[in-house]
This record gives structure tokens, sequence and C-alpha cells, in this order.
């Protein structure tokens, strides 16, 4: 009665150590510094782009910080949305990885790919339903935390804390 007890769990030890096996074979194996390097590069990059806006913004074309911000912003953005439309976007990420992904271009890219792929489905239930499926959920919660944040600082104001 023990041998057959033992019998499963010397099978499923064998599967679990032939699963593990797979696994480690197929596993892709990375440098992580490198990889490391190239997103900092490529968030650098980024960022100097979005520098090289503001800079020319204030000093050439006399718009004050905000105002150059907001284009910096917006240009930033539409760089990124005509960048994923042509399909270099995402090359971009795979060679920058989270350093293509953090900045706001990685979220236009994230909503403008949604878009891309769900407009053969129509405008309004391909675009108009998928293109939030990433942005939604970012947008809901800056705006629940904004919500709060701002009740608490309400709170404060009328405590004298704030």
């Amino acid at each position: 009665m023990t041998q057959t007890n033992q019998k499963p769990q010397t099978t499923q030890q064998k599967k679990e150590q032939e699963y593990q096996q797979h696994v480690e074979q197929v596993t892709p194996k990375y440098n992580l510094i490198w990889r490391m390097c190239k997103a900092f590069v490529t968030g650098g990059i980024i960022c100097l782009f979005g520098q090289f806006i503001l800079n020319y913004a204030t000093n050439n074309m006399g718009l004050d910080k905000e105002t150059a911000a907001s284009w910096c912003s917006m240009l930033l953005v539409l760089t990124s949305v005509l960048l994923t439309g042509f399909n270099l976007y995402p090359k971009l990420v795979e060679w920058g990885g989270g350093g293509a992904l953090v900045p706001i271009t990685g979220f236009a890219n994230s909503v403008a790919s949604a878009a891309i792929e769900y407009q053969k489905e129509g405008q309004v239930f391909g675009i108009g339903c998928k293109i939030f499926t990433i942005a939604g959920p970012v947008i809901l919660f800056g705006i629940v935390t904004s919500w709060g944040l701002g009740l608490l600082y309400w709170i404060g104001t009328l405590l004298g804390i704030a």
C-alpha cells in the first residue's frame, strides 16, 4: 500500500523536474546590464527630445514655461502616435524596453496601438470601445487619486493645516 502511494509522488516529481528542465531550455537568457543600458539610452533620447522642444519653445518662440510644457507633451504624444501608426514604436520598445514604455510616449503608444488593433471591428465597437482598454484604468486611477487628494487638501484647509 505504501508503494502505490509513493509511485504517484515519484511520477509527479519526475513531471515537475521535466517541466523545470523544459522551462530552463525555452526561457530566453538576457544580459540584464545590457538591457538596462539600452533602456537608459532610449529613455534618455526621448527625454532629450522633450527638453529640446521645451528649450526651443521658450527661447525661440517666446512661450512661457507652462505653455511650452503643454506643447512638449502634445508633440511627444503626436510623435509616439505617428511612430506607432507606422509600426516603428514597437521596434523601439523591443530594443529599448522600459526606456520607451515609461514616458508619456509609452502611454500614447498603448492607446494608439489598441485603436489600430481594433479598427477592423468598426468605429464604435472597435476603436470606440477598445481604445481605453489600457488607458481607461490609468485615467480612472488618476481621477480617483486626484479627487481623494483634493478632498484631503480641502479638509486640511478647513482645519488650518494646509
